[in-house]
Order: structure tokens, then sequence, then C-alpha cells
């Protein structure tokens, strides 16, 4: 393996980019919380007071919270006039949903087809749902405020995210994963880094078909792919870019994807070694900036 030159060197990750990535490990965490409480509280309302989507288009929007921690119950909430919902909502809402969403409200609940048994028990469990869902909202403010006093320190994250289509939690996890760009020679080596790189699958007589290697670190193959549909769908030179492998090179949409990849990657390491802004005639080809 050695001898075939299959080995990389271990670099030492500054103390600001090891802070990322265990603060990038934390979203990831309470991502997972947050969405798993969202699913069960859709299931809660598919069985309890499924009519509540007829009233709300989102679950998860402002009324509907309030809705279900007020009047979790159809059941008693049939019992209600809509001033008295109205009045409820206020108490949560700076603007309510109205008195017409009011009324429909109370009538789905008369007759709604949602469990009437055990009313105590889910009453509790959506409780415990609210609480969770809040709690994860919470902490995933707090990490993202953390992850963004991080991006501060770091001198050329400021001029990356200044590029339309780069978040600061994208960037982030490049960053927390990759490390300092400014340590990689070239773009391809972060490719390398991150299993984007393409390899061939052979054996003996055998020769196999070129592939992305995958032999890397996985999140960080991730963010790189995040970022760069983000850039695709926001921003106009790789808008461009997209547009003229797929029109005029006749490339599939993915494979001109996975092209810009190392067109990002380049990019990044490029601009961390210079520590130059984002320019936009820079990053377009000759063929797109003529």
């Amino acid at each position: 393996m050695v001898k075939n030159g299959y080995y990389s060197f271990t670099h030492n990750t500054p103390e600001t980019f090891e802070e990322l990535r265990v603060f990038l490990s934390n979203r990831d965490s309470v991502v997972t919380r947050l969405v798993s409480a969202k699913n069960q509280i859709h299931r809660w309302v598919d069985v309890v007071f499924p009519e509540l989507r007829q009233v709300f288009k989102s679950l998860i929007c402002t009324g509907s919270l309030a809705t279900l921690r007020l009047f979790p119950m159809p059941e008693a909430l049939s019992k209600l006039q809509p001033q008295d919902v109205i009045a409820g909502w206020k108490t949560l809402m700076k603007r309510h949903s109205g008195e017409r969403k009011a009324r429909v409200l109370v009538s789905l609940a008369c007759r709604s087809v949602g469990s009437k048994q055990a009313t105590h028990a889910y009453k509790l469990h959506l409780k415990q749902l609210l609480d969770e869902y809040d709690l994860a909202c919470q902490q995933l403010k707090t990490v993202e405020a953390e992850i963004i006093a991080v991006l501060d320190r770091i001198p050329f994250a400021k001029s990356m995210l200044a590029a339309k289509g780069i978040s600061a939690i994208s960037l982030a996890g490049i960053l927390g994963e990759a490390g300092d760009l400014s340590g990689f020679v070239h773009g391809n080596a972060l490719l390398r880094h991150a299993g984007l790189n393409l390899a061939e699958t052979s054996s003996g007589k055998w020769t196999g078909q070129m592939k992305i290697s995958k032999r890397g670190r996985s999140r960080l193959r991730r963010f790189i792919f995040m970022m760069t549909m983000s850039l695709v769908m926001n921003n106009p030179e790789f808008q461009a870019m997209h547009a003229y492998n797929v029109r005029v090179k006749m490339m599939k949409k993915m494979r001109s994807i996975m092209k810009l990849c190392g067109k990002l990657s380049r990019i990044l390491v490029g601009m961390a070694r210079s520590r130059e802004a984002y320019n936009p005639h820079k990053t377009m080809p000759i063929q797109l900036a003529a």
C-alpha cells in the first residue's frame, strides 16, 4: 500500500476548525431530533385531529402550533365559540389566524373522526412532543449562533460568504471537516480528501469504469454537494456553467453537478490561499466569459 502511494499525510487541525467540526456534529444531532419531533407531531394529528390539515397548510406553522398547545383535543374545542379560540390565539400570537379560520376550526372539531379514547394519554404525549420541538429549536438557534461566531474568527471566511449561494452552515461544514483550506496545494486535493475524485475499479485483466472513489470524509462530500447545489440555484456564474455543460456539452445534469463540485473546490482553496475576494470574472470559463 505504501509502496504504491496509497497513503496520505495527517494534518494537525487548528482549534478554530476543530470547534466547527464539533458544532456541526452537534447540529446534526439536534436537526435529527427536530425532524423526529415534527414527524411525530404529524402522526399525532393524523390520529387525534386529522381535520386540522384543512385549516392550516403546515402543521408546524405558528397558528397550528398555537392551536395544538391551547386546544389539543377536538372534543373540547367543539364546545368553544370562535371568539374563545381567537382570545386564546392572542395569548400566543401577535397576529392570529383570523375569525374565518376560527369558525372553520370549531366546525371541523364538531365532526372530527379522530380518536376519542385515551384523551389524557394523547394530551400528555403531545405536550412532550411540543416540549421536545421547542427544545430542539432553541438548541439549533444556539449552536448556529456559535457557528457564525467561529466563522467570524476565520480570515478568509468572510470573503467566501460574500459569494451569492454560499451559506454559513455549508461553509462551516466544509471548514470543519477539511480544516484550514490554505493547507491544500490544489482544489483537487480537497476533492480527494472528500472522496470526490475519480478512481478506476479494476482487478487483474478486468478494467472497470471510472467512478467517484468515495474514499474520504462522507460529511465533507455532503457539504460540498449541498453548497454546489445552492450555487447552481442562486449564483449566476454557476447557473451559466451548469447550463453550458447540459446544453452545449450535452452532459447529464448530475455529471455537470459533480464537475461543478470540482470547480467549487478549486475556488475555495484558491480564495483561502490567496486571501482574495470572490471574483465572478475569474469563476467563468473562457468560453462563457467571452
